[in-house]
């Protein structure tokens, strides 16, 4: 089997790859902006989960929230398969991290603009919705490039639960050929590859939307 044979037969588990980043990287968005807003209530409670939250999620390993989520949770009866077991996993992590990254961009916003939006009389939700939200999804982008990187270097935590995606395909093809050396050094070609194709669009994003004034063009 040639080298280029091999990296045929991985790139088969790479649709899994992207499919599962993907996934992840939507639950996390949707999580940590969930959270971000939540941090604007004036509640105690609410303050309480948020911190409790992103505590507890930023410090329990991938892997052993993974096999919570897989192996644990069917022992009080919740079955949930492989690939929502690891996009919630990846989800919530990711979104404790965007959470904080939101929060950061939310604060950065010039309170004189949101002044100026309720002067005009946009209530509360509209002035978050429309001068507070776009502001902060500009200045978040760097820090979500680097949290959805992130996302995509944890995926291969997914052969554990039996997703084929790259590593599993590469576990695979190594027991039956013992090329191990080829077969995980055309893994990380193909991650490399992968990576390089989620940066390459996150810039173009970044480039796109981005604050005129704060960053040369």
């Amino acid at each position: 089997m040639t080298f280029w044979k091999i990296l045929t037969v991985l790139a088969g588990g790479a649709g899994y790859t992207i499919l599962v980043t993907m996934a992840s990287i939507g639950a996390g968005l949707t999580v940590g902006l969930l959270l971000a807003v939540l941090s604007t209530v004036q509640w105690k409670a609410a303050r309480m989960f948020l911190a409790v939250y992103t505590y507890v999620f930023r410090g329990i390993p991938i892997l052993v929230l993974l096999f919570i989520f897989f192996f644990g949770l069917p022992g009080i009866g919740i079955r949930i398969s492989p690939f929502v077991s690891m996009v919630a996993t990846l989800g919530l992590v990711s979104g404790a991290y965007l959470a904080e990254v939101f929060r950061g961009a939310m604060a950065a916003v010039a309170p004189d603009e949101i002044l100026a939006a309720e002067a005009a009389g946009l209530n509360r939700w509209e002035t978050f919705l429309y001068i507070i939200l776009p502001q902060m999804f500009r200045m978040s982008i760097p820090g979500m490039i680097n949290e959805f990187t992130s996302v995509l270097k944890y995926t291969p935590f997914a052969y554990t639960v039996g997703i084929p995606e790259i590593m599993k395909e590469a576990m695979s093809l190594a027991a039956l050929t013992l090329r191990g050396l080829e077969i995980y050094l055309a893994v990380g070609i193909l991650y490399f590859l992968i990576y390089k194709l989620f940066v390459m669009l996150f810039l173009t994003l970044e480039k796109k939307f981005r604050i005129p004034g704060l960053a040369p063009e």
